[in-house]
């Protein structure tokens, strides 16, 4: 089963916001033909360390399931092949400074001269016009201007650990892509989908954007707790951290008297109040979780149908039975690596067992690998 499998994506990005949303599609089944530079391709090839035999693990996790060609897009060969290409394809994804594409001959106009139905996603740093359209940007720039530093972390703005604007305009633009491609299936035209990092961080910012824009209140760092429900968090027991999430009032008259409070003390008995005194909150439970193991604990909450976890980290996570069974990493056979594990797509469908609309998932492509069969293919 490959949901897209009659889908030819072309894919002219570098570094991680496009190449993530080529590889969404990709794992949908699309065929998805990676054009990179001559001399080094993608910049993300060069990103690292770790590299092992040469290959950037930064990379490896952003492009699976793609082919790789080489192109010269200033060059009138390069152009003539990039022609090729678009009239056969179904979406074009490029993540340009605006204004560079136009530059190099193939503007949003061209595109569909050449291709009518040719559906165009692009995603810039910080949008594709306004005061600062023309704007680089890169995934720490915009957590910092699109105000998701301003609500993480504790005393200082804190980034989020993976480059999460890069991912979810990534998400974002493949999610365009596939609302134009269902349109097109009714009108026959293909359009222009534009996203970028700070539409994607202000895409997200949730209940800290309504506090703003319908409270009049700024949000703050609160660290690991949640700004509007307690207790929701992170807590120190005798030995480690577990992180315990009290979303209901039914669930709060569960876990008071396991940390010895009653439910009804005036202090907690709403999650209002609970917010409201959440420091003193915080110092009755961490008194209480002192005095047992991290696991103990776990075991308690558990038991009580309170939900809470370990915090884990990214070896724990790959090894643990629960990711295994969900089918979240791949085996691939790369032609320099052999065959290694990737992290897999985050879809499933039916009850198959592996994740992906992919039954044989294909490995980062090596700069240039498909040189000949994508000409090949040009030609027939």
């Amino acid at each position: 089963m490959q949901l897209l499998s009659d889908v030819v994506v072309v894919d002219l990005t570098r570094a991680l916001a496009g190449p993530h949303a080529g590889m969404m599609l990709g794992d949908l089944g699309a065929r998805v033909i990676k054009v990179e530079t001559p001399v080094g391709g993608d910049d993300s090839r060069g990103w690292g360390p770790p590299f092992v035999e040469g290959e950037s693990t930064y990379f490896l996790s952003a492009n699976r399931n793609k082919e790789s060609v080489t192109a010269d897009l200033k060059s009138d060969e390069g152009k003539a092949f990039l022609t090729k290409l678009v009239q056969k394809a179904d979406i074009l994804l490029e993540n340009f400074r605006s204004g560079v594409l136009d530059r190099l001959g193939f503007s949003v106009e061209r595109l569909h001269e050449l291709n009518p139905g040719l559906i165009v996603v692009s995603i810039t740093g910080f949008g594709h016009d306004g005061p600062e359209g023309g704007r680089a940007g890169y995934d720490q720039i915009a957590q910092g201007e699109g105000g998701l530093m301003s609500v993480t972390g504790e005393a200082e703005p804190t980034k989020v650990g993976v480059p999460i604007a890069d991912l979810l305009a990534g998400m974002y633009g493949a999610y365009g892509a596939l609302a134009a491609l269902h349109e097109r299936s009714v009108t026959g035209k293909g359009r222009v989908v534009r996203t970028s990092l700070l539409a994607a961080m202000v895409g997200v910012h949730a209940f800290h954007g309504t506090k703003w824009t319908v409270a009049g209140e700024v949000p703050g760092r609160i660290g690991n707790h949640h700004a509007q429900i307690a207790p929701y968090g992170m807590f120190a027991t005798a030995d480690d951290k577990v992180q315990v999430a009290v979303g209901s009032e039914g669930q709060w008259r569960m876990f008071a008297p396991i940390v010895g409070l009653d439910p009804a003390d005036p202090r907690f008995a709403t999650n209002a109040e609970r917010v409201g005194n959440r420091a003193e909150l915080i110092a009755v439970i961490e008194t209480a979780f002192a005095a047992a193991s991290a696991d103990k604990w776990l075991e308690t909450l558990a038991e009580q149908g309170i939900p809470a976890g370990k915090v884990r980290d990214i070896q724990q996570v790959y090894e643990w039975e629960q990711t295994l069974s969900q089918g979240l990493l791949i085996d691939v056979d790369h032609p320099t690596l052999g065959n290694i594990q990737l992290p897999g797509p985050p879809l499933r469908f039916d009850n198959q067992p592996y994740a992906g609309a992919r039954e044989t998932n294909i490995a980062p492509p090596r700069l240039g690998e498909h040189n000949d069969s994508v000409r090949a293919w040009l030609e027939e």
